[in-house]
């Protein structure tokens, strides 16, 4: 059982930036691929980024490329998500995840993961 769990969402005007943080609870994220999805209200849960658990790959959503840029530290306590040059239609919860088994792949459909946190807010105002 893993338990992530995600930080750093807030307000943020338009063109502004936020970092968010993937931990898990209790554990380091080592060993784990992370990813980060996001849903809009009325909307349906997408893919934003994803790194495999060596950090020697990542996934983007052509949404958020050249833009977003997903990391993890050398400790492997956490998973970032540094988002620039924010739009109003980036504004959704913010989840990160993780795959039941260790995997070099970079998993970007939802289904692939097993393990999810509850969430952070981002809402980027015009």
């Amino acid at each position: 059982q893993v338990q992530l769990l995600e930080s750093g969402g807030g307000l943020v005007q338009a063109g502004g930036s936020l970092r968010l943080s993937c931990a898990a609870l209790g554990r380091t994220l080592s060993g784990l691929s992370i990813g980060w999805f996001r849903q809009a209200p009325g909307k349906e849960r997408e893919f934003v980024a994803a790194i495999n658990w060596r950090g020697t790959s990542a996934a983007y959503a052509d949404s958020v490329k050249g833009r977003f840029t997903i990391s993890r530290d050398n400790a492997e306590k956490t998973v970032y998500l540094q988002m620039n040059s924010l739009k109003p239609e980036d504004t959704a919860a913010y989840s990160c995840a993780a795959p039941p088994v260790s995997t070099l792949m970079v998993v970007t459909a939802s289904s692939g993961y097993a393990y999810w946190g509850q969430g952070t807010q981002v809402t980027v105002s015009s």
